[in-house]
């Protein structure tokens, strides 16, 4: 486990870190989604064959996983890409190729477009793009977002508890909870320009996964033409690297352009 300070105030970001193989110069990053952590979502991809052998970050949000859980920290998805960039920086990881799921992927596209200099590909695993609706009572982002904070902390994080099950909870209990209100409050909210927008406008490779169950990528002929790689995976739902590995893995080696 690596860590690093990424607020005047002395909060860190900590991440799992897998080294490369001989050779490899490359550093793959992964970031996980609302109420996630990259370690359990991402283990097994970072040592799949096809990705394994490059150095590897499972790093943590910050509020998020084993990172710190600082209450004066905004959480906006601007707050979330600088802390990951400062993180990066003193991980001294230069241009990585980012892997990103759900909320990460929408912290990555800002990461990009806030600091190029840290981003050579971008892979974007059923990422938000566009603003949400607060709509109680769905347990994710728009579930979450329809709390006021004083509403969620005195007592509406039980009604999301109840509502996401065990196995999203195992690791959304460990977040802070003003972490995750804020976190989702701000994604429902998005981005100027939207996450959509700045994707559209980053001159490096993309790859965009979906469900393929899911139908069309609403949007997803602009994202082509823009010069988005977007990928239809079968067999899946939202967590497309739990449920179907080997076609995750397949398709990110693809985008990663080590396939």
């Amino acid at each position: 486990m690596q860590n690093a300070q990424v607020t005047a105030d002395g909060a860190r970001i900590r991440w799992v870190e897998l080294p490369g193989g001989p050779g490899s110069s490359r550093t793959q990053v992964f970031l996980h989604g609302l109420g996630a952590s990259s370690g359990p979502y991402f283990t097994a991809s970072a040592v799949h064959p096809l990705l394994a052998g490059h150095r590897s970050l499972l790093m943590d949000m910050l509020g998020f996983g084993i990172s710190d859980r600082p209450t004066e920290f905004g959480y906006t998805l601007e707050e979330h890409a600088d802390a990951i960039a400062a993180a990066l920086r003193a991980a001294d990881a230069g241009a990585t190729d980012v892997v990103a799921h759900s909320m990460g992927g929408a912290v990555a596209i800002v990461l990009a477009a806030r600091h190029p200099d840290l981003v050579a590909r971008l892979v974007l695993v059923d990422a938000n793009l566009d603003p949400v609706t607060p709509a109680p009572p769905r347990p994710g982002t728009s579930g979450i977002a329809a709390y006021t904070e004083e509403e969620f902390l005195a007592g509406g994080w039980k009604d999301i508890r109840d509502r996401v099950g065990p196995h999203w909870w195992a690791t959304m209990r460990l977040g802070g909870r003003e972490a995750l209100h804020r976190s989702a409050m701000n994604l429902a909210r998005g981005t100027t320009p939207t996450m959509r927008e700045l994707l559209l406008e980053l001159r490096i490779p993309r790859t965009y996964l979906r469900p393929e169950a899911d139908g069309p990528l609403p949007g997803g002929d602009a994202l082509v033409r823009s010069g988005v790689r977007v990928v239809a995976v079968p067999e899946c739902g939202h967590n497309i690297m739990l449920d179907n590995p080997e076609a995750f893995a397949k398709e990110t080696a693809r985008g990663l352009e080590l396939a």
